[in-house]
């Protein structure tokens, strides 16, 4: 995958407290790297994402990112896109693209998207 500057979707889930944090920590860090970043909300979008090619289950489970070539990344490859663009965060993309750190942080990611879930499943539940 190689970085470019055109303008990429970001889809994130903005009923999520955590991802909107982590789109604003992005924003700040970003500053005028971030301005050809779209965000999507896609909550309750799920025809959207279908017509687009992604699942919407997947999609609140893995941060899915399109290029400027319309191409469509997701988990990692998508942070990794998406860090790229910031030149505090490249040396960070670069590491979490080494083959077993990007196994490790796969597995790391999923840990967290689940226990997410679980976090918001018990706050609805109540």
């Amino acid at each position: 995958m190689k970085p470019g500057n055109g303008r990429i979707s970001v889809y994130y889930d903005g009923s999520c407290p955590e991802c909107i944090r982590d789109r604003q920590n992005y924003e700040r860090l970003s500053g005028k790297h971030g301005i050809n970043v779209e965000w999507i909300d896609i909550t309750g979008k799920e025809e959207f994402l279908r017509s687009i090619g992604v699942d919407p289950k997947k999609a609140f489970m893995e941060l899915h990112v399109k290029d400027e070539n319309g191409q469509i990344y997701r988990e990692i490859e998508a942070y990794i896109l998406l860090m790229n663009r910031v030149p505090i965060l490249k040396p960070f993309a670069k590491i979490i693209g080494l083959p077993a750190i990007r196994l490790m942080v796969s597995k790391l990611y999923h840990i967290e998207v689940s226990r997410r879930q679980r976090s918001a499943k018990a706050i609805r539940d109540r």
